[in-house]
């Protein structure tokens, strides 16, 4: 009898390494380009904006709760989103369970800071040095959530660590085969 790919146990939970990580993040983020353009259209659409930063701010929370939404439906109902899935990566507590609806949000907010700082690094290198061209350094700020994994002794993300969760590699008896083969 195999066991539920609902739990692990910490005996068999494996850390993904950094580059199926960093391509389940590319993937993501080709996911949520869809994802905000169809909420930041549904947002259009029912505020009667014609203007990118008319509302500017509402339309940052609107589209901060609907990627909260995403991800939080998503780990709590496997565990994985669509690209972890492809990567065979499973979103897990401490103890190899499913994590806690409150652990999963206390997970999506920890995840904002670092690139946030990242970001807001980058505008004040553009404001110090006057050189427009450096707001381009912007594209790396996502991926600032990376540089704690060379630290973490389990080589986690620090939204995880702080958070209680951590990534897994799921082992391969575990694995559901792609319905596109």
């Amino acid at each position: 009898m195999t066991k539920s790919t609902s739990s692990l146990s910490p005996a068999v939970i494996k850390t993904p390494g950094r580059w199926p990580r960093f391509a389940s993040m590319m993937y993501e983020g080709i996911l949520l380009f869809g994802l905000v353009f169809l909420a930041d259209f549904i947002f259009d659409t029912l505020t009667r904006s014609d203007h990118a930063l008319l509302l500017r701010h509402t339309r940052q929370a609107w589209l901060f709760v609907v990627l909260g939404a995403y991800f939080l439906l998503c780990w709590r109902r496997g565990g994985q989103t669509l690209p972890m899935s492809t990567w065979h990566i499973k979103l897990v507590d401490a103890q190899g369970q499913r994590p806690s609806l409150a652990r999963l949000a206390l997970r999506y907010l920890l995840l904002w800071p670092l690139p946030l700082a990242a970001g807001a690094l980058v505008w004040l290198i553009g404001r110090w040095t006057g050189w427009s061209s450096s707001g381009l350094l912007i594209v790396f700020a996502p991926f600032t959530i990376f540089i704690w994994t060379w630290l973490d002794r389990d080589g986690q993300f620090l939204h995880d660590r702080l958070a209680g969760t951590r990534l897994t590699l799921l082992p391969a008896r575990q694995r559901k085969p792609h319905p596109i083969v």
